[in-house]
This record gives C-alpha cells, sequence and structure tokens, in this order.
C-alpha cells in the first residue's frame, strides 16, 4: 500500500526484498503492474513495466543475460534503466528506435526488508510500516491501446473457417464443432458435408472442413503444392491455443522468434535482412532470400555441395487466418511447404490445423516416409512451443493500432497482417450480418 498520498503517487511496498533474485517477480504499484528483479546476483533491485513494448510479451518469463533483462519472445535486451539495448533483428550495428525503452517506475527502493516502488514523482522517502503492508495483487499485465481483433469480430462472420479435417467427419457420423462462439453439428448426406444449424455453405478444401456462417467476403489461399505428385507430407494431429488467433497468425508470420521460443527445434537466424512485400486481393506475399545451414542436403554428408546454401521463404496470407510459408533451397530445389489455418471457436480458444508438404527437388525420389514422419513431428514440437508462449501471452485479441507496439523492419509482415485485418474488418462491416 501507500506510504502518503493515494492513486499512483506515494511509495508502495511490492514484494520482500529476500524473495527478489534474478527471476523477474510480478508485482503491482498504484494499480500498475511492474516486475522486480535483480540483473546481477546480489544486486540492486530494478523495476520494469510488465510487458515489452515490442509484441507485449509478458516479462514476467524473461531471463537476466549479462546484465540485462531479455525479453521471452524475440530477445530484446534492456538495461537496469529501462533503455532497449539491443535488438537482435537488427544486427550487431543495429540501433534500437527510442520508443522501444521500457518506461519504468519514478523510483525503487530497497528499505526495512521490502522492495518499495514510486510510480510516480514523490518528494519523500518510504517509511517504516508499523504494520506487515498489505501488497496490491499482481493481477495482468496492462491491455493494449486502441483496437483489438478479436475471435468473436463480427467480420468473421463473413469468412470461409476451417473447422475440421475432413477425415474427422465420416460417412454417416457427425461432428461437433465451434467456431465464433457457437457450435455447430457436421454431418454427410449423399457424401455432401452439411451443418445445423443452417450456415451460408459448407465445402470441402485442401483437406479440411470450411464453414461459413454468413455471406464471405475472404479471398481463397491458393496452395498448388497440394496437388502437387512430386509433394509428399501430412497433417500434424490439429492443437488448440488457449487464445485468440490474430496474435497466432502473427507468430507464424515472424521469422524473428525462433532462436528465443524454438532454441533446439529451429536453427537461429535472429538477424533478418530486407524482404519484399507484395500487397494482393484479401492478403499478402512476402519473399526473401538467405543463406541458411541445409544439413538434410546429402550431398552436404558426401562433400559435394557447401553446408551453408541458399533458401528462398514465400509467405502467402490471406484474411482472416490462412498461410502458406515455402522454404525453396535454390542450389537444391528441394522445398518444404506448411500450410496453417486457425478456427476461431471462442473468445479464449482457436484450434489449429498445419499441413506439412516436402519435396525433394527435380530428379530425385520422393522423401521417404519416415522422413515425412519425422518433420511432422517437429513441426508439432515446433506448434507446441507456440501455443505455450502464446498462452503466457494472454491477449484479447491483435492489436490494430500500431501505437500500441513498438514495429521494427522485420516486422513489415505483422504490419501487413494487422493492415489487412483493418481492410477486411472494413469489408465485413458493408455485409449483412447472419440471422
Amino acid at each position: 500500500m501507500g506510504t502518503n498520498g493515494r492513486g499512483s503517487s506515494g511509495w508502495f511496498a511490492v514484494a520482500r526484498a529476500a524473495e527478489v533474485g534474478t527471476t523477474p517477480v510480478p508485482v503491482a504499484a498504484g494499480g500498475r503492474p511492474y516486475v522486480v528483479v535483480r540483473l546481477r546476483p546480489g544486486g540492486e533491485v530494478s523495476a520494469f513495466p510488465a510487458r515489452c513494448p515490442h509484441r507485449l510479451a509478458p516479462l514476467t518469463t524473461a531471463s537476466v543475460v549479462d546484465g540485462r533483462l531479455q525479453c521471452p519472445a524475440h530477445g530484446w535486451r534492456f538495461d537496469r534503466d529501462g533503455r532497449c539495448a539491443e535488438i537482435p533483428s537488427l544486427g550487431q550495428d543495429g540501433t534500437p528506435p527510442p520508443r522501444a525503452d521500457l518506461r519504468g517506475p519514478w523510483a525503487v527502493e530497497e528499505r526495512y526488508g521490502w522492495v518499495w516502488i514510486a510510480p510516480e514523482r514523490t518528494p519523500s522517502s518510504p517509511t517504516r510500516p508499523a504494520a506487515l503492508p498489505a501488497l496490491e495483487p499482481a493481477g495482468e499485465a496492462h491491455r493494449p491501446q486502441g483496437a483489438v481483433f478479436a475471435n468473436l469480430d463480427p467480420s468473421l462472420e463473413h469468412a470461409w473457417h476451417p473447422v475440421a479435417l475432413s477425415r474427422e467427419l465420416r460417412t454417416g457420423g457427425w461432428l461437433q464443432v465451434r467456431l465464433l462462439g457457437r457450435t455447430w453439428t457436421l454431418f454427410r448426406e449423399d457424401g455432401v458435408a452439411r451443418a445445423d444449424p443452417p450456415a451460408f455453405g459448407v465445402r470441402e478444401r485442401l483437406g479440411a472442413l470450411w464453414l461459413a456462417p454468413a455471406d464471405p467476403a475472404d479471398v481463397p489461399l491458393e496452395v498448388p503444392e497440394a496437388d502437387d505428385r512430386s509433394t509428399v507430407g501430412g497433417w500434424v494431429p490439429p492443437l488448440r491455443s488457449p487464445g485468440p488467433a490474430g496474435p497466432l497468425a502473427d507468430t507464424f508470420l515472424d521469422a524473428t522468434h525462433g532462436p528465443f521460443v524454438h532454441p533446439t527445434t529451429l536453427a537461429a537466424v535472429p538477424e533478418i535482412g530486407p524482404c519484399e512485400l507484395i500487397r494482393e486481393p484479401g492478403g499478402f506475399r512476402s519473399v526473401q532470400e538467405q543463406e541458411v545451414d541445409n544439413p538434410l542436403d546429402p550431398e552436404v554428408a558426401a562433400g559435394r555441395r557447401p553446408l551453408r546454401q541458399r533458401r528462398r521463404t514465400t509467405y502467402v496470407y490471406r484474411a482472416p487466418f490462412q498461410l502458406r510459408l515455402r522454404q525453396e533451397f535454390l542450389d537444391t530445389g528441394a522445398t518444404t511447404t506448411l500450410l496453417y489455418l486457425l478456427q476461431p471457436e471462442d473468445a479464449d480458444s482457436t484450434r489449429i490445423y498445419v499441413r506439412l508438404m516436402l519435396a525433394a527437388g527435380p530428379g530425385r525420389r520422393l522423401p521417404a516416409p519416415a522422413t515425412v514422419a519425422e518433420q511432422v513431428a517437429l513441426q508439432q514440437q515446433v506448434l507446441e512451443e507456440d501455443i505455450r508462449s502464446q498462452a503466457a501471452l494472454q491477449l484479447p485479441g491483435l492489436p490494430l493500432d500500431l501505437r500500441a507496439e513498438v514495429h521494427v523492419p522485420a516486422d513489415a509482415r505483422g504490419v501487413a497482417l494487422r493492415q489487412a485485418l483493418c481492410d477486411f474488418m472494413e469489408l465485413g462491416a458493408r455485409r449483412p450480418h447472419a440471422a
């Protein structure tokens, strides 16, 4: 509680000093959420806002690295004063923008066995408490400013949504699914999938069942690999994320979280060069070339090709929640394509469908079933790691106001996603709502 003043003025005891180490502790002072931490063992206590300004990741799961606080999502590092000292995606010579700095409280002190925070300027010092201080509950970190794109946004009525894999609905059987906070029952009659209560339509495409509650305004995603006989693959078992689909789509479009969210499953490529972004009806396309290791190339093991090879990565996005990611090794012609489809079930629940498609390249045999199974298992592990990261995020939706977050050049696809969803919302608002 504050030792003088009201609201957010004065000093607030937030934690026992002995309980604060090099692991961030969530606290609150004057109704504002913070984390307190020692950036060196036995060092002074520092206080930071509860979320990183980049993608609003909670800093309760941050770590202390080389005397700085490191964000768990993208590795941004902050010194004891909250200054952003390093952004990995900018490279060693990059300069963080001023808005990347953390705006901490006016002061933090350690007295009488407690950590005290003054959110705003105050002329006094903490006074010795006459009784055990009453600590504010840490609660949840600040919600983003401005509009967010949530799972129950009215515009989502006007889109085709994946609601099951085709193989999940057997002939003569039925299947209950959740979509936009409602329950539909799917069944087959004479080989045709239908829904109860009636919807605008039900169709099968790309190995999935799709449902449109009302007249759809979205543009379908084309996936040529799905019908390519030189490509083999399979579906990752569908998984569920305890949060909205928007931040998930942002994560799947992001190439800089890998070293921090997937340190043992994906190659570390934190520095991201420029990409070509092309606006298209219903979304956008992004093309980028990099040099990366390709240990799966048999010519590398034989010594006939270097480990470091050129790779072209193409992202194709269609609003609201369809994404195709294609990675092509230009020296071998081998490709890996991932199809991401998101089903907004409820405000706090999203079902995820991921299809993997592999091609070995011209003149080569199809990837073996064991290779496909191994890669499907890897993608499942990556997806589970993303889901754990999303569960910690606890956002009501994807922030659409570009001022609510701090964007850097590597976030070009994330910015384009927000703009595409704004366009989709506007398009959906022009159409009559479903009854």
